[in-house]
């Protein structure tokens, strides 16, 4: 059977002296790994396709449960990422992120826009590099089905507050009152980071990146959306860790 569909690159790995294995998160099936043979030859016209960071139109062969890039046409290479090596840091980030929590074998139209929105952002430097990464994170995990529940004290229900508490690990608010009720781990985090928060999973996709914050309120905030998922995930995203040690 023969599939088209979008797909970005997330990760590559060389096969003998001529093929490649990638992982492809994809618009029609998710993430997939798919062979896409002799495309290091020189005279290859899916080599250059089907490298890290890709956004490419392919035509696959499926057979069961087995993938083979037969066309790869590149629409997008995020040139401008290789240059850069905090900002390619985290682009891999996002790549070993999506490829770890994105679903497999099924449609990921909603994941594949917000990576790529992500990279744009990151290519051409229309945010900071903490507000692209956070608010991807967040809504990241929105689609995932774990939405942190910020639109009110998760007690009293009380929406403002000077002192305002989120719960990394059950992913709620507390206001100043309330926290002394908790015995949970907490972050305080003010009502700054928390409407930026909000803002993150609650505003309208295409304006989800356009907010700012002060240096420090970005640092909290990446602090917040980091052990959020590391709670959800248990999962140690190697290719993070790499970016905070370079950034």
């Amino acid at each position: 059977m023969k599939l088209s569909t979008d797909g970005l690159i997330i990760g590559e790995q060389n096969i003998g002296e001529q093929d490649r294995l990638v992982t492809v998160l994809t618009q029609k099936r998710g993430v997939i790994r798919a062979f896409v043979k002799n495309c290091r030859s020189l005279k290859s016209a899916k080599g250059s396709s089907t490298r890290l960071l890709c956004y490419s139109r392919l035509t696959l062969y499926v057979n069961r449960d087995t993938y083979i890039v037969d066309e790869a046409v590149c629409q997008e290479m995020f040139i401008s990422l290789r240059t850069d090596i905090t900002a390619m840091s985290l682009a891999q980030y996002f790549c070993e992120l999506f490829g770890y929590l994105a679903p497999k074998e099924t449609g990921a139209d909603e994941y594949l826009k917000l990576i790529l929105n992500a990279l744009y952002l990151l290519s051409r430097k229309k945010r900071p590099d903490g507000i692209i990464k956070s608010a991807t994170e967040l809504r990241l995990m929105c689609f995932c089905g774990y939405m942190p529940d910020l639109v009110c004290c998760s007690n009293c229900k009380c929406y403002e507050s000077k002192r305002m508490f989120f719960l990394p690990k059950s992913g709620k608010l507390l206001c100043g009152d309330c926290i002394e009720q908790s015995d949970e781990y907490s972050i305080e985090v003010g009502m700054g980071v928390t409407t930026a928060m909000r803002f993150c999973i609650y505003a309208e996709f295409s304006k989800m990146f356009n907010f700012k914050l002060s240096p420090e309120g970005t640092e909290l905030l990446e602090r917040c959306c980091e052990e959020y998922i590391a709670f959800i995930t248990e999962h140690n995203f190697k290719t993070l860790e790499f970016y905070k040690t370079i950034r």
